[in-house]
């Protein structure tokens, strides 16, 4: 992100694609794994329009109230759906942080980005370290475990990835990356794999 508006780019791209595959998920998924795409395709989306460097399109001021409401209200439908499987609590973690984002973006906001494809521009950390720290450790680890799933079983580097987020994010069974609650194809690990090293990238912009 801090490469310039290349890096924006690639970003949104790489989040557009993962949103549109969460959405063709949908036409062939359980009942169940349709509502878990749909909030996937969501986030995937609005990352993808977050990341949109700024010096080509400024969203307009009332843009980041609209994120605020919007996945504000998916973070709530995930503390409601996480009565049913723990992978929604992923889907909380995701949502609060692209309202996290939004809020921090926002004109007007104490030390502000102003804009996630363009943070190193607008020079000057926005956010409350402790918090964006936070998040940056879960997504890390979040990778690393999302990885581990991707790798060959047996290997040195499939083992330290798998285990070394086990106590923050688990996998398997019903968890945020695995299993097949949510559509464990590797496929759709990719593509969470994908939007969470986005979202570690837009959080090192702020």
């Amino acid at each position: 992100m801090h490469g310039g508006a290349l890096a924006g780019w690639l970003l949104m791209a790489l989040c557009a694609v993962s949103g549109a595959y969460c959405l063709l998920r949908t036409r062939t998924a359980t009942p169940q794994e349709r509502r878990t795409a749909r909030g996937e395709a969501l986030m995937g989306f609005g990352m993808a329009a977050m990341a949109v460097p700024a010096a080509v399109l400024t969203p307009p001021e009332g843009a980041w109230a609209v994120y605020g409401v919007v996945f504000g209200a998916a973070a709530l439908r995930a503390l409601w759906s996480a009565r049913h499987g723990s992978h929604h609590l992923h889907h909380l973690v995701g949502s609060l942080a692209m309202v996290y984002m939004a809020v921090t973006m926002a004109p007007g906001a104490a030390g502000a980005g102003g804009h996630a494809g363009h943070g190193a521009a607008a020079g000057g950390a926005g956010g409350v370290p402790l918090l964006t720290g936070v998040l940056l450790v879960y997504y890390a680890l979040y990778v690393l475990r999302s990885a581990g799933h991707l790798i060959p079983a047996g290997t040195g580097v499939a083992s330290f990835a798998g285990g070394s987020a086990e106590g923050v994010v688990r996998g398997g069974g019903d968890g945020v990356v695995g299993g097949t609650t949510g559509g464990g194809t590797e496929l759709t690990m990719a593509c969470r794999l994908t939007m969470g090293i986005a979202m570690f990238a837009m959080l090192l912009t702020l």
